[in-house]
Order: structure tokens, then sequence, then C-alpha cells
């Protein structure tokens, strides 16, 4: 029987509690079970595995990005969204480092995270709508890496030198947009 108030949402909750106090070490389901109060075989009553586990606490970090990224977004299209994107993108990474280094790289193998990655697509396809094929491809991939690269940089304490980094972001916002 499964114990009342654990469920496969409150062991997300738990194991991002766990990210978040542990500054992202790899989650166990012995750390998110002593979380919860019990013995890590009370989880699979809940989830299957630790693989199912990570799967559903990535599918909640992107729809939690996605979530950020949306509001940002809102109805905006091309370049306005595009800017929108890319300073949603690099606060969530700040504001949640933790959270952010647990992001799957690619949302697949999972159908919550598959369903979650979609939905974040949907919405920096936004940014590149005045394009098509292979140029979307290439511009939402361009958006990605500049938005990741900066805010894992950022969040990692890799800019040590004088100047504002907000400046910084702005100004290549201003030059990957312009582009």
């Amino acid at each position: 029987m499964p114990r009342a108030g654990l469920s496969p949402a409150a062991l997300v909750d738990l194991a991002l509690a766990e990210l978040d106090a542990t500054g992202g070490a790899p989650l166990s389901l012995g750390a998110v079970a002593a979380r919860a109060g019990v013995k890590p075989p009370s989880l699979y009553k809940h989830v299957a595995g630790l693989p199912e586990l990570e799967a559903l606490v990535g599918a909640r970090i992107t729809d939690d990005l996605g979530a950020a990224i949306g509001e940002a977004v809102g109805e905006t299209t091309g370049a306005d969204a595009a800017r929108a994107f890319l300073h949603a993108y690099r606060s969530f990474a700040v504001r949640h480092p933790a959270r952010y280094r647990a992001l799957p790289a690619r949302p697949v193998g999972h159908p919550a995270l598959e369903a979650a990655g979609t939905r974040v697509m949907a919405i920096a396809e936004r940014a590149v709508d005045h394009l098509d094929g292979d140029d979307a491809v290439h511009a939402l991939r361009g958006l990605r890496a500049v938005a990741h690269g900066f805010a894992t940089l950022e969040a990692a304490g890799g800019f040590g030198l004088p100047a504002e980094v907000d400046a910084s972001f702005d100004r290549l916002v201003d030059r990957v947009v312009g582009a």
C-alpha cells in the first residue's frame, strides 16, 4: 500500500529539494527516501527506480524552464521572442543552478520528459518563426547554445573580469539577434 502523502509528484518535490540542498549532487533513491522518512524500497511503490525518478525530475525542471521562457516570450515572435527567450533562459539557469545542471541535455526516454521538451520547443520556435527548415533548426541550436553557454559559465563563477556581466550578456544578445 502506498504511504499516505507519497506520490510520484511528491517524490519529485523531494528530489528537487535534495538537488537544491546538495548543490546538484547526483540523485540517489536513498537520499530521497531519507527526505521522505521511508526506506528506499518504499519508493518503488511510486516510481520504477532511479531512472524514472530522474526522468520525472527532468520533466519538472524542463516544465519550469518552459514556464519561465513562456512567460517572458508571451505572444511575441521573431527578434523580440529571441531576446525574451535568451534572457529568460539565462535567468532560470542562474537562479536555479543545481536544477539547471540536472536538466537533461536531450529530453527523451520518458513520456513526461518528451512532452515537457515538446512544450519548450514550441515556445522557442516562436523566436525563429520567420525561418524555415534547416535555417530554423540552426537558429534554434544557436539560441540554446548561447543561452546555455553563458548561463553555465556565469553560474559557475566563470566571469571574473571587472566588466558588468549583464552588459556582456546584453551585447551578446544584440549580436546574436541582430545576426
